[in-house]
């Protein structure tokens, strides 16, 4: 069952990468061309740097899962060297545990976050004035799904660890 749902998140982080590598091009594209019509020919704009910075921060917590998923993240594998491979993967569940219980509540605080900006009805305080639900979304879809991933790898490490222990166990016991 892990691995179904392991194997369901790891295509959903791959459309979801795909996009969050469109958005920060777009991103880029939106950026050079204020600063090439700002200087060089002279037009203002005021929606670029809001785009921009929901664009961003979509690709960001969108792409966080994936991130966890493929174990991207920086590690600290000075510890991996002088630690036994059984205390090894003590400290990385605990981390991971940790890591779970944190993202679980950001996930909770931006799902209530967007749910305010959409019954209260939040725009952005600049002049272009983009709905917040927008940004609150991504960051509530991105914890939630990282918070997911996290969940799967604990469950798989202790199961994993279980079968470890019943195999030795038994193995143990038949000797």
């Amino acid at each position: 069952m892990l691995k179904v749902l392991d194997s369901l998140i790891a295509v959903l982080n791959k459309i979801i990468v795909l996009f969050s590598t469109v958005a920060i091009a777009v991103a880029g594209c939106i950026l050079s061309w204020e600063a090439s019509a700002r200087y060089l020919f002279k037009i203002p704009s005021d929606w670029q740097d809001e785009v921009t910075i929901f664009l961003l921060v979509g690709a960001t917590f969108l792409s966080c899962a994936w991130v966890q998923q493929s174990r991207g993240h920086i590690g600290i594998q000075a510890l991996a060297a002088i630690l036994s491979p059984r205390v090894d993967r003590a400290r990385r569940v605990l981390s991971d545990v940790m890591s779970f219980l944190f993202c679980a509540f950001f996930a909770w605080k931006s799902c209530t976050l967007l749910l305010e900006a959409i019954e209260d009805h939040q725009i952005s305080g600049s002049a272009f004035g983009a709905p917040l639900w927008i940004p609150y979304s991504c960051m509530a879809v991105g914890t939630s799904l990282l918070t997911l991933v996290l969940l799967v790898q604990i469950l798989s490490a202790l199961s994993e660890s279980l079968s470890n222990h019943s195999t030795a166990h038994s193995t143990s016991s038949t000797s």
